[in-house]
């Protein structure tokens, strides 16, 4: 035993090498199959550039305009790739503008490490020149974040933070590394981090458990689906569309949860949550058993937790604990990644059809056709609307797009008439809902999945937060198709402001420059519209265009997103005008 420790310790000597921390961490990016990176360099982070900068045949980094602009991308970028997305800025204000995308990342549960540089360790805690407490402020929005002092650290450290990121429910994560651990030289061996203890990544299935939850879906009469997106980190679509066939059962997705299942299945019945279709929201407080498989029930997804699904029996399939009863009340809970679970449930449920409740489904559908989608996606009015550029959008590109949202009214028309055949095709900021998300994104959407087309619709308000990423696009020719639905209002606010502050538009009419000459100044293709007889051509001019293209759609001022539950409202009380 003593001979093979001995064996063991002098195989590790002969693999190690001597370098500094800052190669270091560039060997444990390379080792975790790290191939792109976002960011934007500074003074306590420089030595990791410096090493970059001699590994530039292995590793691309791109320089965003903000740092910002570099953790949504790295978010969009893993939401397409089901990667780990990678973001690096230095001390100081480079470290604090990466918190946005951190809590975006965090709630939406995106993988994602980040990387900061950290003034040198004697200097912690003196105030020196661009320390921040990173660790600190960080904290409550990462997965799990951790602060080097010393170059030998780095390889478990980086190994942990890789691991973390993308087991179990996904998250962001933040190494922040002084600078002396950058320039120290150690002896480096790197092994990838397989388990951390006490931490387990997704619960063992309860056979016991699936068994119960099978009784009850076999039993019910009005059975009902609403999933989210852990179906599309849990890589379980195949076994969510066997389910839903085999069993008869609608299925209504949350914001994240869209185009895990093909949005033309005829087991699709919508979106639920505060813009959602009628349907699906009128008839969670109808149905006798409700599955909710990898979503949390989100206050935008119930709305009044006193009047939600109070009839039915929940069954919340679901991989972190700790959702369990957090908002909802559930009758079972089945642990575990949804793939497994699911692959457990489907030969205990016995085939059924369910053609009266259904029914019920089609007839709301109807109601909403005939009140909101049909003059959404065909106005006869003279002014554009959102939905029939969105509608345009699908025609051109035959459902096969990846949509990137901002956030605001076109985010929910863009998600409750997209389109989608395809998983990891609808990008969008959920929980955090932040404005500016889409452009950066849409560049690490693209950068994700170069065989597809990436279209981000943007507000004319979001637009404006994070435009000089516009940068990003020029230098590296990333060929992202960007349309922005001008209102020149703030218009999701502007909307609240009509229906519950009697009109009093404060601070949300927007003086809005010049978007094609911005955006030509990038060099940039672009192209404004303004009449309906332009509409067609112009997306299929940018749906044909193999190059970046801006689209300038201008639409109407006062046009509202419906149905709409109002905030604190049942999902019953939802309004179709």
């Amino acid at each position: 035993m003593e001979t093979l420790k001995a064996q063991k310790k002098e195989n590790k000597k002969t693999t190690s090498i001597r370098i500094t921390g800052a190669e270091a961490i560039i060997h444990c990016l390379l080792a975790e199959g790290v191939d792109l990176i976002y960011g934007y360099p500074g003074g306590a982070i420089m030595p990791v550039y410096d090493e970059l900068y001699k590994f530039q045949d292995k590793l691309t980094h791109i320089l965003t305009r903000h740092e910002q602009g570099a953790t949504h991308a790295a978010q969009g970028y893993a939401r397409v790739s089901g990667k780990v997305g990678v973001a690096m800025a230095t001390s100081g204000p480079g470290a604090t503008n990466l918190v946005t995308g951190l809590a975006d990342a965090q709630i939406d549960s995106t993988p994602m490490v980040c990387i900061t540089g950290q003034v040198f360790r004697h200097l912690l805690g003196s105030d020196a020149f661009q320390e921040t407490d990173i660790v600190g402020i960080s904290t409550p929005v990462t997965k799990w974040n951790y602060q080097v002092t010393r170059a030998e650290e780095i390889p478990e450290i980086m190994a942990k933070a890789f691991y973390l990121a993308k087991s179990g429910r996904p998250g962001p994560v933040l190494v922040d590394i002084t600078k002396n651990a950058q320039v120290e030289e150690f002896d480096f061996v790197y092994e990838k981090c397989t388990g951390v203890r006490s931490y387990k990544p997704a619960p063992e299935p309860d056979l016991k458990t699936i068994e119960a939850a099978a009784e009850l879906i076999n039993n019910a009469k009005k059975p009902y689906i609403v999933f989210g997106q852990g179906i599309i980190l849990g890589e379980a679509e195949e076994e969510l569309k066997a389910l839903v066939e085999k069993a008869g059962i609608p299925a209504a997705w949350t914001i994240l949860g869209l185009s895990a299942l093909d949005t033309s299945h005829p087991m699709n019945v919508g979106m639920v949550g505060m813009h959602g279709n009628y349907g699906p929201n009128v008839l969670t407080n109808e149905c006798d058993v409700l599955l909710a498989i990898g979503m949390r029930f989100d206050d935008r997804v119930t709305g009044n937790l006193d009047t939600y699904a109070k009839q039915a029996k929940i069954i919340h399939f679901e991989i972190d604990p700790a959702e369990i009863n957090k908002n909802v009340k559930v009758d079972l809970a089945v642990l575990g990644n949804a793939k497994q679970t699911l692959d457990l449930l489907l030969p205990l449920v016995n085939k059924n059809e369910h053609k009266e409740w259904r029914a019920e489904f089609d007839k709301k559908h109807q109601i909403e056709f005939d009140t909101v989608i049909e003059k959404d996606i065909h106005p006869t009015k003279e002014k554009l609307t959102m939905g029939e550029v969105v509608e345009q959008i699908n025609i051109a590109s035959k459902h096969e797009a990846v949509i990137v949202t901002d956030v605001g009214q076109h985010q929910m028309i863009a998600c409750r008439y997209a389109k989608f055949k395809q998983t990891k095709s609808n990008i969008t900021s959920g929980g955090l809902g932040t404005m500016g998300f889409a452009l950066p994104a849409a560049i690490g959407a693209k950068m994700g999945a170069m065989d597809r087309e990436v279209v981000a619709i943007i507000g004319d308000g979001g637009y404006q937060m994070t435009i000089q990423e516009l940068g990003v696009i020029f230098q590296h020719n990333v060929p992202v198709k960007i349309v922005v639905l001008n209102n020149d209002h703030l218009g999701m606010v502007r909307q609240w402001q009509e229906l519950f502050f009697e009109s009093r538009y404060a601070s949300t009419v927007m003086t809005n420059p010049d978007f094609v000459k911005i955006a030509e100044g990038y060099h940039i293709q672009s192209r404004r519209v303004t009449e309906r007889s332009e509409l067609k051509s112009a997306i299929e001019e940018m749906m044909a265009s193999k190059n970046p293209y801006f689209l300038e759609v201008k639409v109407e001022k006062e046009d509202n997103v419906f149905p709409m539950i109002p905030a604190g409202a049942s999902v019953s009380d939802i309004r179709l005008k």
